[in-house]
C-alpha cells in the first residue's frame, strides 16, 4: 500500500480525531469516573481514607424516603413543564406561521427570555411573586381573585417554578415549529382543500405528522433538561420550602461535598432513568414519525 493510499484511508480517522479526544475527555472518562467513584465511600478532604463499598450507595439511595420526594419532584416537573411548553409553543406556532412583519416581531420578542441569563429571569420572577408587594399578587387583587403564595408555599412553589421555565423555554421551541410548518408544502393542503377537509382534519390528519420530527425531538430534548434542572431550583427556592421543589440534580449538589460517593451514586441512577426514557421515547414514539 502506497503512502497516498495509506493516507486516504486513515484520513478520515485523523479528521475526527480531536472532536473525539474532547468526547473522551469530557464525556466518556467523567462517565466512567462517576460510575467508579459511585462504589466508594469516598472523602473529600482525605482520600486516603476512601473506602470500597460496593453496592451500599446504591441500596441506600433505594431506602431513603428523601430520594423518593424528589424523585417525585422531578417527574412533576417534568410532565409539566414538557407538556405545557409543546402545547403552548404549538400553540403560537400556528398562530405566528404565516410571514408578516408583526409576526416577526412577536417572534423576536417570545425568544428573548431564551436568550437572557436565567439569574436575571429568576431575580425578576422573584419580585413578581413575591406575596406582599409581587406584581401578579397585585394583579389578582384587582380582579378580585385570591391572591397567592408563589414560593413560599409548598403547595405553590412547584407550580410557581414550572411557570417560570415554561416561560423562558416556550419561545425557542416555538421558533422549531414555526420552521417545520413553513417548510411543508402549499401543494399539500391545496389538495386538501379540494378535498373538501375542514381545517381540524387538515391539522390532525396532515400538519402533525409532517411536523412530528421536530415535535419528537423537542419532546426528547426536554424530558432530558427537564430532568436535569438545576439553576432555577437553585436561584428561586433552594429545594424547598418543605423539600417541595427539590430535584434530583439538586440533590446530588447537595451532597457534594459531606458524601461524593453517594451523589455520584445518585448522578449513576439519574443518567440510567434517563436513558431508559429516552430508548422507551425511541421504541412507542419513534414509529409515529413520519419522515418525509
Amino acid at each position: 500500500m502506497s503512502k497516498h493510499q495509506l493516507w486516504i484511508k486513515i484520513r478520515p480517522y485523523i479528521m475526527i480525531a480531536p472532536a473525539m479526544i474532547g468526547v473522551f475527555i469530557f464525556v466518556i472518562y467523567p462517565i466512567f469516573y462517576l460510575i467508579y467513584l459511585s462504589f466508594f465511600n469516598y472523602n473529600l478532604m482525605n482520600k486516603a481514607k476512601s473506602q470500597f463499598i460496593g453496592l451500599d450507595n446504591y441500596i441506600q439511595i433505594f431506602s431513603r424516603s428523601d430520594f423518593y420526594v424528589v424523585l417525585s419532584n422531578t417527574l412533576t416537573y417534568t410532565l409539566g413543564v414538557v407538556i405545557f411548553t409543546i402545547a403552548l409553543a404549538l400553540l403560537f406556532a400556528v398562530w405566528l406561521s404565516k410571514k408578516s412583519k408583526l409576526n416577526m416581531i412577536v417572534q423576536a420578542g417570545i425568544f428573548t427570555p431564551h436568550i437572557i441569563s436565567i439569574v436575571s429571569i429568576a431575580l425578576v420572577w422573584l419580585w413578581l411573586m413575591e406575596p406582599n408587594l409581587g406584581f401578579l399578587n397585585f394583579i389578582l387583587k384587582e380582579l378580585g381573585l385570591p391572591t397567592s403564595q408563589w414560593l413560599q408555599s409548598s403547595s405553590t412553589a412547584m407550580e410557581s417554578i414550572i411557570l417560570v421555565s415554561v416561560w423562558g423555554s416556550v419561545g425557542y421551541y416555538t421558533l422549531i415549529i414555526i420552521a417545520a410548518l413553513q417548510g411543508v408544502s402549499p401543494n399539500i393542503y391545496e389538495a386538501a382543500a379540494l378535498d373538501n377537509a375542514n381545517k381540524l382534519t387538515v391539522f390532525r390528519k396532515i400538519t402533525m405528522p409532517l411536523i412530528s420530527p421536530q415535535l419528537f425531538f423537542i419532546l426528547v430534548i426536554m424530558t432530558i433538561g427537564s430532568f436535569k434542572v438545576f439553576d432555577t431550583v437553585r436561584i428561586m427556592t433552594g429545594g424547598g420550602p418543605n423539600n417541595s421543589t427539590n430535584t434530583i440534580v439538586y440533590y446530588i449538589y447537595e451532597f457534594r461535598t459531606t458524601n461524593i460517593g453517594y451523589a455520584s451514586a445518585t448522578g449513576v441512577v439519574l443518567m440510567v432513568l434517563i436513558g431508559v426514557l429516552t430508548i422507551l421515547y425511541f421504541r412507542v414514539l419513534s414509529k409515529r414519525v413520519h419522515y418525509q
